[in-house]
């Protein structure tokens, strides 16, 4: 169901708040997305670009009119800061969970007046976690083991998964060799100073996603002391672009998940 109550003319600060309107069905409200959308890819032809992450064009975004604005994180608040003194309603999500992004999503649909489809989308999702979890304790059961694995945002310097990845990552299979880190919300703190902490943790599987740039696999294989890291050693070395994992909304509870379980599932069937 859908409705024309709540905002009509939205800005989307970031790709999330983009793809989950579309899928709502809602598109027509957007009028303004984030430079780096590519998510889902018709939005970049069909709507204007009007900020990047940490800046936006505050007075192209006032000339659209915007009656609500949607944006991600404390790292866009100067950006909201300016659009709230210029008159403009801003919501701003800072989701960094699982949890936190289901919400994320129903308070989205809620403000467009579409929580019965938003419910039948999340319900679906919250079913197939749930699918991912029961086949790897039946995989369990059998005596196999999860891969311990190595999820790097970035490569120099190292730093490890956020949170929503590692907990999709431990619903995929996986253990994240680095569960302390994932808490932490700020790529600042997730940094591995030492690289030989790594190769000590070692990792059966490292998946690379360097935000923005190609995952370079013979690069890893051929840091200094890595030639016997488990995955290093198997050929384990693999890229989820960044798109469909680190972005906090329906990318990452469908393809980036997904990509995350068939990983380990190989790995488990092959390896366990």
């Amino acid at each position: 169901m859908t409705s024309a109550h709540g905002p009509q003319r939205i800005v989307c600060l970031t790709e999330e708040t983009t793809e989950w309107l579309y899928l709502l069905g809602q598109e027509h409200r957007i009028v303004g997305i984030s430079g780096y959308t590519v998510r889902p890819r018709r939005a970049r032809e069909e709507k204007p670009k009007v900020s990047a992450f940490l800046s936006a064009k505050i007075d192209k975004i006032l000339a659209l009119r915007p009656d609500h604005v949607f944006g991600f994180s404390d790292l866009q608040a100067d950006i909201a800061a300016a659009l709230i003194r210029a008159g403009v309603p801003v919501t701003m999500f800072n989701q960094r969970s699982v949890d936190e992004i289901f919400a994320m999503l129903w308070q989205v649909a809620a403000l467009v007046g579409c929580t019965d489809r938003a419910e039948a989308w999340l319900a679906e999702r919250r079913q197939r976690l749930d699918a991912m979890r029961a086949e790897v304790a039946s995989w369990q059961a059998e005596g196999r083991r999860r891969p311990r694995v190595f999820f790097e945002e970035w490569d120099e310097p190292h730093i490890s998964g956020i949170r929503w990845v590692s907990e999709l990552l431990g619903v995929a299979g996986g253990d994240d060799v680095f569960p302390e880190l994932a808490a932490m919300p700020m790529g600042r703190d997730r940094i591995i100073a030492d690289g030989a902490e790594i190769v000590r943790r070692a990792p059966d599987i490292v998946i690379g996603s360097w935000c923005g740039k190609k995952f370079r696999p013979e690069k890893v294989a051929a840091r200094p002391g890595w030639a016997e890291v488990p995955a290093v050693r198997d050929g384990q070395l693999f890229e989820i672009k960044s798109a469909d994992i680190l972005q906090p909304g329906p990318a990452a509870l469908t393809d980036g998940v997904e990509q995350l379980h068939r990983l380990v599932a190989d790995w488990m069937v092959r390896h366990g």
